[in-house]
């Protein structure tokens, strides 16, 4: 019933944009973006326009309104220079869905329910088409932590999370035992701390070394996973968040 739902409220441009090529791999993963534009007409504008050269396969309006962008079958141009699971360059393995909001600046705002709503009946479908793990259900800056942010701290992935929709552990209280920087021991925690980060998907340096990309890295982790605090500084409390996520990652 749920399914048939959504072919109901599919608005179909006349005209799909011509931002695509051919799909050579198996779709694995699904990644949610936001539009970062002040309009919808902006975002379909955009993704019509040859030169963008930027679309998706779907966007969502604040209203709950779907709009079919480019064909499954196809890729779609969303990810760009990406990476997880030592997988590079996602486009072609996946399914790029766009919500419509502004985005980080003036007007970043909650993602409406009746939008939310629309996405989890869109997201179940996909992924009981594709047979995709919950695990794969990413941030556009899960896969690119240096240039995104989107779709932020504000993105409720625990909601999705309740609906076996998307990854989220609960989040628990750390013990103040497991505190995380001791005298001496610094450089082994952060090679620890990359090991588990790549365990979970991101993309780190081989090296013990704490560097502005790592920075980047913690600060997407806690958008998507810890998001009551986005600062890329590594405490108790990120640090045993970031050991609970990669236990079942």
């Amino acid at each position: 019933m749920k399914l048939k739902m959504i072919k109901k409220i599919v608005s179909h441009n006349k005209k799909l944009s011509p931002n695509f090529s051919v799909r050579i791999k198996k779709i694995k993963y699904i990644i949610i973006h936001y539009t970062g534009t002040s309009s919808v007409s902006e975002a379909l504008n955009i993704f019509k326009d040859k030169k963008s050269q930027v679309s998706c396969h779907w966007l969502i309006t604040n209203k709950g309104i779907l709009y079919k962008i480019v064909d499954e079958k196809y890729t779609a141009w969303h990810a760009g220079v990406s990476f997880w699971k030592k997988e590079k360059m996602l486009n072609d393995s996946s399914i790029g869905i766009e919500l419509d909001n502004i985005g980080h600046g003036v007007g970043y705002r909650l993602f409406p329910d009746k939008q939310i709503k629309v996405l989890e009946l869109l997201l179940e479908k996909i992924i009981q088409k594709y047979k995709i793990k919950k695990q794969n259900v990413l941030a556009h800056s899960d896969i690119a932590p240096n240039r995104k942010l989107d779709p932020g701290e504000l993105f409720n992935w625990d909601r999705l999370a309740k609906k076996n929709l998307a990854y989220y552990p609960e989040i628990k209280n750390y013990s103040r035992k497991n505190i995380f920087f001791k005298l001496g021991d610094y450089d082994s925690k952060i090679g620890l701390i990359k090991i588990k980060l790549t365990d979970i998907g991101y993309k780190c340096s081989k090296n013990n070394n704490f560097d502005i990309y790592l920075k980047l890295v913690i600060e997407a982790f806690q958008r998507r996973f810890l998001p009551e605090k986005i600062n890329g500084i590594i405490d108790g409390k990120v640090y045993s968040r970031i050991l609970q996520v990669s236990k079942n990652a």
